[in-house]
């Protein structure tokens, strides 16, 4: 009696895996062969059950999860060119000088996005080009530019 419950308990302890050969569970083939680096298609082809890209090189590769398990893309870090925000680690992309091109740049402490402006004494259209948010003519004949705010009230006044 005692050697039968011993028995029952040692059963009890073995993982399913283990009883295949006894008809009780079947264990299917783990198709998810591929380790961490390895190029892949599908997520299902991985260990980590995570197939994204993880440079500039459009290949996919098998790549870790998160801490939240999450499977994320890479994403271009600061300096990388870019075209929107999303292709970003900071996701802040905008201008960095006078140039069209916009780059991957850090967000501010208070997580803004704040894109290149004119410094003072350039060409300007309008107050938002103008990292003083300002932009005058200083006389009549004279094309706009970006000017120093000026004043007690730091407003916008021609000098």
């Amino acid at each position: 009696m005692a050697g039968q419950v011993t028995m029952l308990l040692l059963l009890l302890l073995l993982p399913l895996g283990s009883l295949v050969g006894y008809g009780l569970a079947e264990q299917q083939m783990n198709l998810s062969h591929k380790v961490i680096g390895e190029p892949c298609r599908s997520h299902d082809e991985c260990q980590s059950n995570c197939c994204t890209t993880n440079s500039l090189d459009p290949h996919t590769l098998c790549t870790p999860k998160t801490i939240l398990l999450q499977c994320l893309p890479w994403k271009k870090p600061n300096g990388y060119r870019c075209s929107d925000n999303s292709e970003c680690q900071s996701s802040c992309c905008v201008r960095n000088n006078e140039s069209p091109q916009e780059f991957c740049t850090s967000q501010t402490i208070f997580l803004q996005c704040v894109p290149w402006r004119k410094p003072n004494g350039n060409f300007c259209s309008s107050h938002q080009e103008c990292s003083s948010q300002c932009c005058i003519q200083l006389r009549e004949d004279s094309p706009f530019r970006c000017m120093p705010r000026t004043g007690i009230l730091a407003q916008c006044l021609p000098l």
